[in-house]
């Protein structure tokens, strides 16, 4: 998990450039930066409202009686949607906003959900009762 972090935090940034440099002989400079520019506040205030959304969802789930589980992992996937959508670059953007369509983010929550299941299952996870203190 750490190496795949690593390569991650060196290949994106790398093919960014790559993607922004492309970008900067095609259209120009200037058409680039307000691009960059665009596509980080549209994706802003598009994760804004959906995330609004999945709060309000996982409210009504919540006093229904129910665990939201689906609304919080909703969450999870529209915070990254944010963080890669105000990280500079066009890769990153087209990540998080795919993350914002509800069938994309779908697809996400189940790998997400693959993951925790496997942290558990390798013990990497405890469940800690609050009742009685036990794992």
């Amino acid at each position: 998990m750490k190496k795949l972090l690593l390569l991650l935090l060196i290949v994106v940034p790398t093919l960014e450039m790559i993607v922004i440099l492309l970008s900067w002989n095609f259209i120009g400079l200037f058409w680039t930066i307000i691009l960059i520019i665009l596509t980080g506040v549209l994706g802003v205030w598009l994760a804004r409202r959906e995330g609004l959304q999945a709060i309000r969802k996982a409210q009504l789930r919540s006093s229904q009686g129910q665990i939201p589980g689906s609304e919080i992992l909703d969450g999870v996937c529209i915070l990254i949607s944010g963080i890669l959508l105000l990280t500079p670059g066009f890769i990153t953007d087209t990540l998080g906003f795919l993350l914002l369509i509800p069938q994309t983010r779908e697809m996400f929550k189940a790998l997400l959900q693959r993951m925790y299941e496997r942290m558990i299952q390798a013990g990497n996870v405890y469940v800690v009762n609050t009742q009685n203190g036990r794992r």
